[in-house]
Parts: C-alpha cells; structure tokens; sequence
C-alpha cells in the first residue's frame, strides 16, 4: 500500500508538470531558414494540433498548416507550427498567425549572413509523432547571445498555482484533523477494545479447561 500510494501521487505530479511544461510559454534564440504551407490531416496526434483557424470550419480536421523551419544557436533544428488558437485551450487568444508568418518570412537569414531571432512558443517537438511546438510570436535579437526575456507570466501562473494547492493542502489538513484523525482513533480504540475482549474470553477459556482436565 505504500509503495502504491507513492506511485500513484508520484504519477499525478508528473502529469501536473507534464501539462505545465507543454502549455507554458518558452522562448528559443534561432535563425529562420524558410517559411512555408502544407496541408494536414491530424490523425492519432490530433490533440497536439490547435483548432482551426479563427472563421473557418472547426469540423473539418484537414486544413492547411504554417510552418516556420529553423536552426538552434547550438546548429540543431527545430520546426514550428504557426496556428491560431482563439477563445480555446491554452488561452494565448493568437488570432495573427497570418502575420506572424509575415514577419517570420521576412526575418529569414542565410548561414552566410544569419540574423537571429527569438521565437515564442508552447508545446513539444516530437519526431516520431509529428508533434511540432506552437509559435506564438517572433522578434528579432541582436545575436545568437542575445538574452532571454525574463518568464514573469510563467512566474505569476506557478505563483498562483502553488498559492492554490498550498490552499487546498491547509483545509484538507484541517478537515482530516476535525473529521478523518477522531474518526480513525474511534475506529483503533475500538479494535483494541474488541482485541481485548476476545484476549479475555480467551483466557477464561483456557483457565477454564485447565480446570476441567484437573477435575477429570
């Protein structure tokens, strides 16, 4: 039981972080090769692409897509898919992909001549599933040292997120102390009161056979 309790809240904490790791804002410090469109049918990894785009169809699932390719500082390469993702989840409220492709198309550099930019996103790039994180927005850095924004929205969400379980922690604390803890005493002095009862129907049934046998 032990064992399965850790594992169970050990697997809940994952999922939390999991969750806040894929919708919380990142940025990366890149260089833009090519923008370009090509059409998707989400399939098994739908959940993974955002809805489609603000006035079109939401029931019709293949859609043409944006993509911004890029190289990481360290020479790696990341692509990006550019989707709106409106009044839904996560709440970005990005209506401009449009323009964001815009302005990432004009932002392209060569190896030759880079110019390097900040991209902001959320989301994960997976290979295998065809999963590509979500830009939200782009501007342009002074180098490939150029230095992060500091992540004050990531802050005030964790922030408030830790105020809410600590919360949460002190009336469940509270309530197990006036609730649950008198209950379960209850529940072991009556158990002891019981184990006691037959430790002593049990002696008298003992000393009463004793008593028997010498009498025989």
């Amino acid at each position: 039981m032990f064992y399965f309790k850790w594992g169970v809240l050990i697997s809940i904490w994952l999922m939390i972080a999991s969750f806040l790791h894929y919708t919380l804002p990142q940025v990366d410090i890149v260089r833009v090769t090519d923008t370009y469109e090509r059409r998707v049918d989400p399939g098994e990894n739908r959940l993974f692409w955002a809805q489609a785009d603000a006035g079109s169809d939401p029931t019709v699932l293949s859609r043409d897509v944006f993509f911004i390719q890029t190289r990481l500082v360290d020479g790696g390469v990341m692509v990006y898919r550019n989707e709106d993702t409106g009044w839904g989840w996560p709440p970005y409220f990005k209506f401009d992909t449009s323009n964001l492709q815009a302005e990432a198309a004009d932002l392209r550099s060569t190896a030759d001549a880079p110019r390097y930019v900040a991209i902001r996103h959320y989301g994960w790039r997976n290979e295998f599933f065809s999963i590509f994180p979500n830009a939200i927005s782009v501007w342009p850095v002074d180098g490939p040292e150029a230095g992060k924004p500091l992540p004050w929205l990531n802050t005030v969400i964790l922030a408030l997120l830790a105020a809410v379980f600590y919360g949460i922690w002190i009336r469940w604390r509270r309530f197990r102390q006036k609730r649950i803890d008198p209950k379960l005493e209850e529940i072991q002095d009556s158990w002891e009161a019981t184990e006691d009862s037959l430790a002593e129907k049990r002696s008298r049934l003992r000393r009463w056979w004793a008593a028997k046998r010498r009498g025989y």
